[in-house]
């Protein structure tokens, strides 16, 4: 790495160490060998809140704390966690949900190369995309846990439902809907009650910070305000849990500013997009799908023209360099092929994009992450035990 801002993600107690540290605590463990990393020791529960928060960044709460008074009552048992590369909502929320990293579940990116159609899938959208359980096969934690018996139950905003991520990412138990922040914490507290003694673990997705960040900016009023509302709703649900009832909040990213005045675009740059087929990833974690036989001088072409305000390595260099997971992860061929040949990871505010393949939508946002500073893999790891 050639910058300070940016570090090598852990994969050690880590965003994928999250559901098998809750799943023991509930007295499931899950199997050792079927995740990456090492657990957190939490306190004995009946049964367990976990809390997304997208875009709440470890290194953005600590900076404007003053928005989340309840948060900061929480205990942090292992302080601030990485959230893997790329820092962004499809990959974290796999790594969550499977406890593996972008190797092995083979959600590689926001934007990754169907290899077999050479095409992007967007996995947020998942446009024309493939059987969502065929190309993310590993058993989620949420999975394993309904079938040994533990009630389990995802909440979030109803469209989420049928998503291609959610049925690749998320499976396991039962989704209930709901679209205001109140009426998630209602049915995250209506599920506990109605799971009777048993033991029971709800997920909770709050997606409203992300979004102020990405069109306003992290450094926002608007941020901040949504900041204030989520904490406001989990002090709310926090007061009404059920007795033995513990409550864990993280994070799948931060975020950073990346101004048009920082942007570099291969729509207005031939020499950065020559010999690229698709640039896939993200603003702030580019891959680029070389032509046959030019991803080395593609490797090359980027180093020079975005010199300091990018590293940039070649697939297999990122292989091992570790970013996508530990170097020493066997990769399934199928998904090293859907890695660009071509990896950068952004410095200080700069992005890399290629406005012909976006939409104008996506082009106006002002927040950005994707990249391995810490103010974007960052994340919190919150919890209140069970009382």
């Amino acid at each position: 790495m050639t910058r300070s801002d940016l570090q090598l993600p852990g994969y050690d107690l880590w965003l994928g160490s999250v559901l098998p540290s809750v799943a023991r605590s509930l007295g499931h463990p899950v199997p050792e060998q079927s995740w990456v990393g090492r657990e957190l020791e939490l306190p004995e529960a009946r049964h367990a809140v976990v809390v997304m928060v997208d875009g709440l960044g470890a290194e953005l709460l600590a900076a404007r704390g003053g928005h989340a008074p309840f948060l900061r009552t929480l205990d942090a048992p292992a302080g601030a966690i990485d959230s893997g590369f790329p820092s962004t909502t499809a990959t974290s929320t796999a790594s969550l949900s499977t406890g593996l990293t972008s190797l092995t579940h083979g959600i590689v990116g926001w934007q990754a190369l169907m290899p077999e159609e050479d095409q992007l899938l967007n996995h947020l959208s998942w446009d024309m995309g493939p059987d969502p359980r065929r190309w993310q096969p590993h058993r989620t934690v949420f999975e394993v846990l309904a079938a040994e018996g533990v009630d389990v139950t995802r909440v979030g905003p109803p469209y989420f439902e049928k998503s291609g991520l959610t049925r690749a990412t998320l499976r396991g138990g039962r989704f209930l809907g709901a679209s205001s922040m109140a009426g998630r914490v209602y049915t995250t507290l209506a599920s506990l009650l109605a799971s009777g003694r048993g033991p029971s673990l709800v997920y909770l997705y709050f997606g409203e910070v992300d979004k102020a960040g990405h069109i306003h900016g992290p450094d926002s009023w608007q941020w901040g305000e949504q900041v204030e509302a989520v904490d406001a709703a989990l002090a709310d649900l926090a007061r009404r849990l059920p007795a033995g009832t513990s409550l864990t909040v993280t994070a799948d990213h931060g975020m950073v500013t990346a101004p048009e005045a920082q942007r570099r675009d291969l729509a207005y740059e031939p020499e950065l997009a020559h010999g690229i087929r698709h640039l896939g990833g993200e603003p702030r974690g580019p891959q680029a799908h070389c032509q046959p036989g030019a991803a080395s001088d593609v490797a090359d072409t980027w180093r020079e023209l975005l010199g300091d305000t990018a590293t940039v390595l070649t697939r297999q260099e990122a292989l091992e360099a570790g970013w996508f997971g530990p170097a020493d992860t066997p990769v399934d061929p199928g998904v090293l092929a859907r890695i660009g040949d071509v990896v950068a990871a952004m410095h200080g505010q700069a992005t890399l994009l290629d406005s012909r393949a976006l939409r104008p939508e996506v082009l106006r946002l002002v927040g950005q992450h994707g990249s391995l500073s810490r103010a974007e893999m960052s994340v919190p790891l919150l919890h209140r035990p069970a009382t």
